[in-house]
């Protein structure tokens, strides 16, 4: 399986250039069954990265550009009468699919925004009473623009707390900026991506991940880590329980991509602040102090003591 997993990543690489570490947590997150918010400004290649894990993936996609006037219809369908049945039919919104690209998700209003909760969370989407299934896999490809203010809508903790990850791509450092700009002189590169799994066979290595192992030492690391977020003098608000779900099934993952089938310490420590970043509230003196979630998630890694696996059952 390991091959397999060198072979997303290199696909994806083809369009997304010296982001590796980007790729891989995303890939992490899929395996996860999780889904993932983009924070970075435009241009970097958040929507491109979609389209590449989509096409690598084989699963089907669809794009919903968010504005002020999208409204939750759009989302998750409506109910439209057929004359000729007489009666009411289910006509399905963006989210019947397996892989939404919601783009500038916080361009839209808190009422939109809150159509995909029951999505995000449950795998299904209620419309006049009856609960539609999506299919599987299903996975929230969000993006947002955290510099521009204008016109946007932050994000409740609610809506945050659903998304396994927050990550960055960054801008390219200056070698990958001359490769970029030399590939696409001519073609665009997502035309080279193939396939490496079916939508079944991710379905089979989704199952794999979760089948990964984690000892209770480590789960006792995950739980200390997640209490002293609650308990730190900066942080208003800790990691909720589902929070600390997040980080088992991200561990999960990150062992599996790795290589193992079971989960070490150091898997914990690499996913922590991307995991639990977006689900911290600071209060008034960590801003005072200049702080951000990030650097305090690093702090309790550095402070927890990490325990050393010894054996491995």
């Amino acid at each position: 399986m390991q091959n397999t997993v060198k072979q997303i990543q290199n696909e994806v690489g083809k369009v997304i250039v010296g982001k590796g570490e980007v790729i891989s947590k995303v890939l992490m997150a899929i395996l996860s069954q999780g889904h993932v918010l983009l924070d970075d400004v435009p241009g970097v290649g958040k929507t491109t990265l979609t389209l590449a894990f989509a096409k690598t993936l084989g699963l089907e996609t669809k794009r919903v550009q968010f504005t002020s006037d999208t409204v939750p219809s759009d989302i998750i369908g409506f109910s439209m009468y057929d004359k000729r049945a007489d009666e009411f039919k289910y006509k399905p919104g963006a989210v019947m699919t397996n892989m939404l690209l919601a783009d500038e998700i916080n361009r839209t209003s808190s009422k939109t925004q809150s159509a995909l909760l029951e999505a995000m969370e449950e795998g299904s989407v209620s419309v006049d009473g009856t609960t539609h299934v999506l299919p599987k896999p299903f996975v929230v490809l969000a993006t947002q623009n955290p510099i521009g203010s204008a016109g946007t809508q932050l994000l409740p903790s609610s809506q945050l707390d659903r998304f396994i990850l927050r990550i960055n791509i960054g801008y390219p450092d200056f070698g990958s900026q001359i490769e970029i700009m030399k590939d696409r002189n001519k073609e665009n590169p997502l035309d080279r991506v193939v396939a490496v799994l079916s939508k079944e066979q991710l379905l089979e290595t989704i199952d794999m991940v979760k089948d990964v192992f984690i000892s209770d030492v480590v789960y006792d690391y995950i739980a200390r880590l997640v209490h002293e977020t609650r308990e730190h003098p900066m942080v208003q608000l800790g990691v909720s329980p589902r929070g600390s779900l997040a980080v088992c099934k991200m561990a999960k993952a990150c062992a599996f991509v790795s290589g193992r089938n079971f989960v070490i310490p150091e898997d914990v420590a690499s996913v922590l602040p991307d995991v639990c970043g977006h689900r911290l509230v600071l209060n008034a003196k960590a801003k005072f102090s200049d702080l951000n979630e990030y650097d305090i998630l690093r702090e309790l890694i550095n402070a927890v003591d990490m325990p050393v696996l010894k054996e491995v059952v």
